[in-house]
């Protein structure tokens, strides 16, 4: 008796550390930490998008950031009950939610619902009685719904709790649900990995999203966040941000994306212990490295082009001799050879532009040439844009070969365009292959049977 007396004792004493150590007063934010909610990393690059909003943030208010990941709905009862300084989760500004207070609009979406194209396609909100769909718990789609239901009393649908709606699009395409509510941008990546998802109709107006602070947020931490996002505006980074983690989206046909995922299954296995030797030599993400061979060969170590250049990678013979390739039809070799290649590049950028940005220009170089990548971002310049930006060159790196354009440059002609379109479908399939194929640590390269070939340091100038 006297035990369970004791046990029940140091159970209530825990539970109350636990309560306190829960109900710990948030730091002031003028005191140099911020603490913002963020989406859970499994929502991809909506997650990747609010956490670079919130750092540049926090560096606006020259303060440490602390990040909190949870479901939407558990972020804004978090806030409701301070335990963050703010929400960078993507509310919708139309709604009301109890004891929250609204940032500024920064981005809009329209809000669909996404049916599988393999069944009766809906036109209209009425169409979806009777049916299985369902929302995520707290997300603007949730919002949009309600408000719909206004006007439609019938109208239902599941509220799921802890659920993304990546998850629930995935069950519209494996068939468990007829229909899921989901943004533009969050169909987008979902047709990446079911091509029999279709954009049914708008459910309701477009969400305007936003940050949601505390009802008794410091006035002055709302001008902060006014001027932040005024700024970004005005100075084009937001525009930047938004093309980086979303401007690719669309450049992926369905049937491709459909080919790229099955050979991840049936041929990426045979290479996968190649790609991340080739990252673990040059320090690139080895899922980077396989969207460039994939976007280049399809993974055909004996692809040979017209012009021969040959390959995984895809290496001219300059290219692998500059790499000491003696033999390119070698999986390995011309593999490493090739993320060897990336890497000089992008050492030969200046050093003041950072990633991204750094990877994405270096791409685009390996496929037209550094030099042709450089008159691009002079014609960037001279557009009076930023040539350090990748979402800024794209723009002017297609009319390398327009005449009036190539003429007043120094390498004169390119098909830019190619550039381009390889750069966003390398950015689309590393996406896919970082959703499909968990990081892992790299196995010591002393287990593996063969040697390593020799460092990149000895092939830098």
């Amino acid at each position: 008796m006297g035990n369970s007396i004791r046990f029940t004792q140091a159970a209530l004493l825990f539970t109350l550390m636990l309560l306190g150590s829960c109900s710990q007063q948030l730091p002031e934010w003028r005191s140099g930490k911020l603490v913002i909610i963020v989406p859970e990393t499994s929502q991809g690059a909506k997650a990747e998008f609010e956490r670079e909003l919130a750092q540049l943030f926090a560096e606006q208010l020259h303060s440490s950031l602390e990040t909190l990941t949870m479901p939407q709905d558990q972020a804004v009862i978090a806030l409701q009950q301070h335990r963050a300084h703010l929400a960078a989760i993507a509310l919708r500004h139309e709604t009301e939610i109890a004891d929250l207070h609204f940032g500024p609009g920064y981005q809009n979406v329209r809000e669909l619902a996404v049916c599988n194209n393999e069944r009766a396609t809906p036109k209209q909100l009425a169409d979806l009685a009777g049916r299985k769909i369902a929302a995520a718990a707290g997300s603007a789609q949730e919002a949009t719904l309600r408000e719909a239901q206004r006007n439609l009393p019938s109208l239902r649908w599941q509220t799921r709790q802890q659920t993304s709606p990546r998850e629930l699009l995935a069950e519209v395409a494996d068939g468990s649900l007829d229909c899921a509510a989901a943004n533009e941008l969050q169909l987008a990546d979902a047709y990446n990995y079911h091509p029999n998802l279709i954009d049914a109709f708008d459910i309701g107006e477009p969400s305007r999203l936003v940050w949601g602070f505390p009802k008794d947020t410091d006035p002055e931490m709302l001008i902060q966040v006014q001027d932040f996002f005024t700024r970004i505006l005005q100075d084009g980074t937001l525009d930047r941000l938004l093309d980086r983690y979303y401007g690719h989206n669309h450049r992926l046909p369905k049937m491709n994306a459909a080919a790229f995922i099955a050979k991840t299954r049936s041929v990426l296995p045979r290479y996968r212990r190649m790609f991340e030797e080739a990252g673990s030599i040059t320090g690139e993400d080895w899922r980077l490295l396989a969207a460039l061979a994939y976007q280049e060969s399809q993974w055909d170590p004996l692809a040979t082009s017209r012009t021969n250049v040959r390959g995984m990678m895809m290496l001219t013979e300059d290219t692998a001799d500059r790499m000491k390739l003696n033999n390119r039809l070698d999986a390995r070799e011309n593999i490493i050879a090739g993320a060897k290649y990336l890497m000089l590049l992008k050492e030969q950028l200046p050093e003041r532009i950072p990633e991204p940005d750094r990877t994405w220009l270096a791409l685009a170089a390996y496929n037209q040439g550094y030099g042709h990548l450089e008159d691009a971002r002079i014609l960037t310049r001279r557009a009076g844009l930023n040539p350090d930006s990748w979402s800024d060159v794209k723009k002017w790196m297609p009319r390398l070969n327009q005449p009036g354009y190539y003429e007043t440059l120094k390498r004169g002609y390119a098909r830019g365009g190619e550039a381009v379109i390889l750069v966003e479908n390398i950015r689309n399939y590393h996406d896919m292959l970082k959703r499909l194929i968990p990081e892992r640590p790299f196995t010591d390269p002393a287990s593996i049977s063969y040697q390593l070939i020799e460092p990149l340091q000895r092939l830098l100038p």
